[in-house]
């Protein structure tokens, strides 16, 4: 584990010149953003207007759905032939007067061969009855002085204080956040089918199993109440944590933040991060499939806007941050404004959002569906969670 990490912090200083090249070349000028013209949710491909649950759900969610695997994501595969949980102990608590540590080594079997990974679980102490679990799924390098957390990305104090258990799993445990490499986890060892296929599983799907696998670990435990599930992703994984909430509807709220490109923003604006410049950079993130769509975004018979409705009508929630333009803020508001509208018009929702996104000065709460931007840059801050725990706290 520790040389994927180094490994993955040298690749981080190689590209960033790259990065910079790329973010450089970037339009951030709204007056050329092209037209939205958006594939519209409640229309099936047959022609059928979607006004119902049921036309939803048998339907245009599942078309809408294969269409994100096959074009977008990539198969996140759910079939296993055994799983087992153990309790190891490596690392000392951080936080012993306010919760119990649980190191939780998970091991998943398929065709003869394994795979294990490592969730670090917080759980209040001397706590009278299950609680909700938050997981965080982490992508950060190892701090130096080898402590669990970053209080700021991962705040379990705070968590534990209001009276939530707290996980998470590090992405490199399941599949190495690298170009060469990703496919060294769970992938080559556990569906090496995929591999080559231009839908096949590539590193969101390989990360979201490991949030899958969490879950399972957190649905047998006696002391979490798992229907009370939060998913917590960022940047990256924030486009994760869609992606493995739409294939798995145990988690009762998602939280995606600054997840831009290939996540909440929509991809035919082609604003900052765009489909050409996410594939080029990380070929390892996404379907091979989803390359058609270099520079060619008004092609792809879905977007982002549609996705909050594979996870409807369970709790949504967005944030951006002003100086992330890279990410498109606008991109990301319009994302679940629009997304939102499966809520609204198919499961009832009230849901109001500002006609612009200029006029979004405060965070919007509402049912099952939020939003929020702060100032300063791309990150994962304590305003972040503190703005996004008052959602949870009213919809959990």
């Amino acid at each position: 584990m520790k040389s994927l990490i180094a490994t993955s912090i040298a690749f981080i200083f190689i590209q960033l010149p790259m990065n910079l090249q790329a973010q450089n070349q970037a339009n951030y000028d709204e007056t050329k953003v092209p037209a939205l013209i958006l594939p519209d949710p409640f229309v099936s491909e047959k022609g059928l207007i979607i006004e119902n649950i049921e036309d939803w759900e048998k339907i245009r969610r599942p078309e809408i759905f294969n269409l994100f695997e096959s074009e977008v994501y990539g198969i996140l595969p759910k079939d296993f032939d055994e799983i087992s949980f153990e309790l190891v102990s490596e690392k000392t608590n951080p936080y012993p007067d306010l919760a119990n540590l649980e190191e939780v080594n998970i091991t998943v079997s398929r065709n003869g061969k394994s795979h294990t990974m490592r969730v670090n679980l917080f759980l209040p102490k001397d706590q009278k009855a299950p609680t909700p679990i938050v997981l965080l799924i982490n992508y950060l390098p190892a701090y130096p002085d080898g402590k669990l957390v970053e209080e700021a990305f991962w705040p379990v104090p705070e968590l534990i204080k209001r009276g939530y258990a707290t996980a998470s799993f590090h992405a490199e445990t399941v599949a190495p956040d690298l170009t060469d490499s990703y496919q060294n986890g769970i992938i080559s060892t556990l569906y090496p089918e995929q591999i080559g296929k231009g839908n096949g599983m590539k590193a969101y799907g390989a990360w979201g199993c490991g949030a899958m696998r969490a879950m399972d670990y957190f649905a047998q435990h006696s002391k979490i109440e798992s229907e009370k599930s939060v998913l917590v992703g960022h940047s990256r994984t924030g486009k994760a944590a869609l992606w493995t909430s739409a294939n798995d509807p145990r988690w009762a709220i998602t939280y995606a933040n600054e997840s831009g490109c290939g996540g909440a923003a929509i991809s035919r604006r082609k604003f900052g991060e765009t489909v050409e410049a996410i594939n080029t950079r990380f070929p390892y993130w996404f379907a091979d499939n989803f390359r058609k769509y270099h520079d060619k975004e008004e092609s792809l018979p879905i977007d982002q806007h549609m996705l909050p409705g594979l996870i409807a009508p369970r709790a949504l929630y967005y944030s951006s941050a002003k100086g992330d333009q890279w990410a498109d803020p606008k991109g990301e508001f319009l994302g679940i404004k629009l997304g939102s509208r499966v809520y609204s018009q198919i499961y009832g929702k009230e849901i109001r959002f500002p006609d612009e996104f200029e006029a979004v000065t405060t965070p919007i709460h509402q049912d099952a569906v939020g939003y929020h931007i702060r100032e300063g840059q791309h990150d994962l801050t304590w305003t972040d969670w503190e703005i996004f725990l008052e959602f949870v706290k009213k919809n959990l």
